[in-house]
């Protein structure tokens, strides 16, 4: 038996569960919106979240204190030449790289993360993942909504981000700061916000996308300052609010107002000129010792952005990492790409952990499959190397997740697969119950159901359970 979160209607007109109709809803979003203001929005949140809990039987404030970061690897990385080689098999399936030992007996990984196997007691990794589908979107719907029904010829989504559910459930940790970020942008096999989105839970669930390069010298977060689009009371548009915005902090802060203030009033004025959201999306703040532990990449100051979110109170955070379809020249696509991602993940998770927030920040790793075990001649259908040297095509029949933090217990291999890494041999899961596991974490209950655009309440998690040997 599911949770329903919202009752249905049948009327278009008809109000939403929190007293907002349908046509206001649909105005709604964080940005280019001027027919609410964005305290608005935020008592319609929350009147939302109010009834959705009143139907679950939960109070409102019922909350952990937890968040997600999600390193996203748009592509499909290689499960066997990562965390699960098969050094024992036949030379065309086990790969160019040899397997090294980390610091828990047992657990061995790709000589090309010495950084992470450093480590190996504080992350865990999935082996037996799988959805068995090898198309790109099918793949990347699966991993992100937990749901099929897309394909290369119909990739439209069909259903919200599980991240975007979940923060619907849950809200920001602290008020001042969104609740969902991408960094830098929200992107699936090439579609924006693609799978991120909200989709039938409403556009104000899309992740909010910090844009531009964090590691570049002039990186600034431009989608900040969208949100002044809003009609908020005396500025009439972005220039206004910004050169605005010191008087009015000094006006407020002079008279006391403040304090006195609507709650949901000052809810948005924080978001939009509080200092803590200016100060968690500033990433110059960090010193140069701490950028240069994560590295000097755009992904790896993506995953540093995404730790100053958490550590400010953002729930949810996606870092997209492209460039993973390797069907040719993965040797040398690797050489380059996975020292980044094991210097950028090993800093993350040990970050996280003298900080204090890994106990409350689950860090997810992975795509939307794995890769051929057996590697292909580089022909890609033509002669043999006429496209690059070989690489390894689209497998959905197995992939690896590693998974750290927010109560996840380190050094555990679960599930494992068959001799070649072609599909799990032991304790297979699904994107399901990975998503099951995420929930949990967040305190969202696995059964919550929202109606789709059809008033049909649909679950967000159709089939899965929590991977209780992660705790």
């Amino acid at each position: 038996m599911f949770r329903i979160a919202c009752d249905s209607t049948a009327s278009r007109r008809a109000p939403y569960c929190d007293g907002v109709s349908r046509r206001s809803f649909l105005q709604i979003g964080m940005a280019g919106i001027g027919s609410l203001g964005l305290a608005d929005i935020l008592r319609a949140k929350e009147a939302s979240a109010a009834a959705t809990a009143s139907a679950m039987g939960k109070a409102a404030g019922g909350k952990k204190n937890t968040s997600v970061i999600l390193l996203w690897l748009d592509g499909g990385p290689s499960h066997i030449d990562t965390y699960d080689m098969k050094p024992e098999a036949p030379a065309e399936y086990r790969g160019i790289w040899s397997p090294i030992k980390s610091n828990v007996p047992g657990m061995e990984m790709t000589e090309l993360f010495p950084l992470q196997a450093k480590i190996a007691d504080k992350f865990s990794v999935i082996r037996s993942i799988h959805h068995d589908n090898g198309d790109h979107f099918t793949g990347g719907h699966y991993m992100l909504t937990g749901k099929g029904g897309v394909s290369g010829a119909a990739n439209a989504g069909k259903h919200p981000f599980i991240g975007a559910a979940a923060v619907k459930m849950t809200g920001p940790r602290h008020p001042a700061m969104p609740a969902h970020v991408a960094v830098p942008h929200a992107m699936s096999i090439g579609l924006r916000p693609g799978y991120f989105g909200g989709h039938y839970l409403g556009k104000q669930y899309d992740p909010f996308d910090t844009g531009g390069d964090p590691n570049g010298k002039t990186f600034k977060v431009q989608n900040l300052s969208q949100v002044a689009g809003l009609d908020l009371p005396r500025l009439q548009n972005r220039r206004s609010l910004l050169s605005a915005m010191d008087n009015m902090r000094r006006e407020i802060d002079n008279s006391g107002a403040l304090e006195a203030a609507d709650r949901f009033d000052t809810q948005a004025y924080e978001l939009v000129t509080g200092a803590r959201a200016t100060e968690a999306f500033d990433i110059s703040k960090e010193s140069d010792k701490t950028r240069d532990r994560y590295g000097r990449h755009s992904w790896a100051q993506s995953a540093l952005l995404a730790r100053r979110l958490v550590e400010a109170g953002t729930t949810f955070v996606s870092v997209h990492s492209g460039g993973w379809d390797h069907h040719w020249n993965l040797q040398s696509g690797y050489h380059r790409n996975l020292p980044i991602i094991d210097q950028m993940t090993s800093a993350l998770i040990e970050d996280l952990d003298q900080r204090g927030l890994l106990d409350t920040t689950l860090v997810l790793l992975c795509g939307e499959f794995g890769r051929t075990p057996k590697m292909n001649d580089g022909g890609n259908g033509g002669p043999p190397g006429s496209m690059g040297t070989p690489g390894r095509d689209h497998w959905g029949n197995a992939l690896s997740v590693l998974i750290a933090g927010g109560g996840v217990k380190g050094g555990r291999v679960i599930g494992s697969t068959d001799a070649r890494g072609e599909r799990p041999k032991d304790h297979p899961l699904t994107p399901g119950d990975l998503h099951a596991t995420i929930f949990d974490i967040l305190g969202v209950d696995k059964e919550i159901a929202f109606n789709d655009f059809t008033g049909r309440p649909t679950r967000v998690i159709e089939q899965g359970d929590v991977i209780r040997e992660l705790f």
